[in-house]
């Protein structure tokens, strides 16, 4: 039988999934409307916008480890022999039940639902969810466990700045990141002489009909607002219509070669398009030797898979306990050796580091490349200008969908 590289499959599983992660947070945000908010803000319940130190108090008063856990996760987030769990495991005597069943978090979203609005358990004590429509609904629906920080001293200690706090979570109140990745400007070196720094070069007419952007409205919608130097997460409708505009103007002069979903991996290779909108995990993993990948003056989109307790997990403790052990840089890094995306803990990078000068051959030149890799560990430059998605009502998000959806469609 023939062997896949595990690292392939990855690339395949993990960025490339994203495009239909996104549509289904689009989906999900549209059609299932009246379900998702008519709930929102309902006291006591952990859907409050802050969460204050009674909510805590009270969730995890008299709860204490019991030695198990369940974690729910994305395919290709954990090594083929479970060596991370395993570690852990053997570190604190903890048995873990680990399954990659998330593969889009719309119908994981639909699946945990009814069960957590009748308050019982979904069979997990962790769970991995995106920043996005469905991570909203569980935390205004109180769907989600209020963290306490006190117990997160790792998490405190070795998360990177650009990871706490985020516009999504205030105050990490219910989720903390475990892996992320950048939306920025992928070029072709053989085509493009030019060094891209800039979105205002995707809308440079001499580039016309050799650049892709992306489809999906909000990675399309954030760009806009970029090239305005506008920050979506503050964004308002006004700003959404004037970045709209200046994306049907690029798209009406013929600048826009396609509008892609996950396609343009190949295209930017070959040279179908000399410049696109990229994901850093496709650049890192999927696109020839000649793409580079950029995080533009103007900013990029930083999006991120979130480690969260459900409400009514069975383990909550054994799942805070676990949260924060990968927050420890020794234990992070093999996890970050095999993912290979961003890591939330910047101490991996000195780890990697000697891991990569005590190899030989082909894992020395792997492990290196992954040390110093911008699209693993970005820099402090390059982080300041990222971005997340802007938060969206159900009114936003419909108003916000007619506004940007019609662009890659023509209309």
């Amino acid at each position: 039988m023939s062997h896949i590289d595990p690292a392939f499959l990855r690339g395949l599983t993990r960025p490339r999934s994203v495009p239909a992660r996104r549509d289904f947070l689009r989906l999900m945000g549209v059609a299932g409307g009246g379900l998702a908010l008519a709930a929102c803000g309902v006291e006591g319940q952990g859907g409050k916008a802050k969460v204050s130190q009674t909510d805590v108090q009270k969730y995890w008063a008299g709860k204490a480890r019991t030695g198990k856990l369940s974690w729910a996760n994305w395919p290709g987030y954990m090594q083929d022999d479970h060596a991370t769990i395993k570690a852990f495991e053997k570190a604190t005597g903890t048995k873990v039940t680990y399954k990659e069943v998330i593969q889009e978090t719309g119908p994981w979203f639909g699946k945990i639902q009814a069960p957590l609005a009748a308050g019982q358990s979904i069979g997990f004590d962790l769970m991995v969810m995106t920043n996005g429509i469905q991570l909203e609904k569980c935390r205004q629906l109180g769907y989600l466990a209020p963290l306490d920080l006190a117990r997160l001293k790792n998490f405190a200690a070795n998360a990177g700045p650009g990871f706490k706090n985020p516009s999504y979570d205030p105050g990490n109140a219910f989720t903390i990141p475990y892996e992320s990745g950048i939306t920025g400007i992928a070029y072709n070196t053989k085509y493009v002489k030019d060094e891209i720094t800039s979105i205002a070069q995707l809308f440079d007419p001499g580039y016309k009909g050799k650049v892709g952007m992306m489809g999906d409205s909000q990675e399309l919608g954030n760009f806009g607002m970029f090239l305005l130097g506008i920050d979506p997460e503050k964004s308002t409708p006004a700003d959404w219509e004037r970045a709209a505009a200046k994306l049907r103007e690029q798209r009406d002069k013929g600048i826009v070669r396609k509008y892609y979903s996950q396609d343009y991996v190949d295209a930017v290779s070959k040279g179908d398009v000399w410049m696109t909108m990229a994901w850093s995990g496709d650049v890192y993993s999927l696109t020839s030797p000649d793409v580079k990948f950029v995080v533009p003056k103007e900013g990029g989109t930083l999006w991120t898979d979130n480690m969260c307790i459900p409400r009514t997990a069975q383990n909550p403790v054994d799942a805070l306990t676990l949260m924060d052990w990968l927050y420890v840089p020794a234990n992070n890094a093999p996890l970050t050796e095999f993912v290979n995306y961003i890591t939330p803990v910047p101490g991996t990078k000195q780890i990697i580091a000697a891991d990569a000068a005590k190899a030989t051959g082909e894992d020395k030149k792997d492990l290196t490349r992954l040390s110093t890799s911008p699209l693993v560990f970005p820099s402090e430059t390059d982080l300041a200008r990222l971005r997340h998605y802007r938060r969206l009502s159900q009114a936003e998000e419909t108003r916000y969908q007619k506004i940007f959806e019609p662009i890659a469609k023509g209309s």
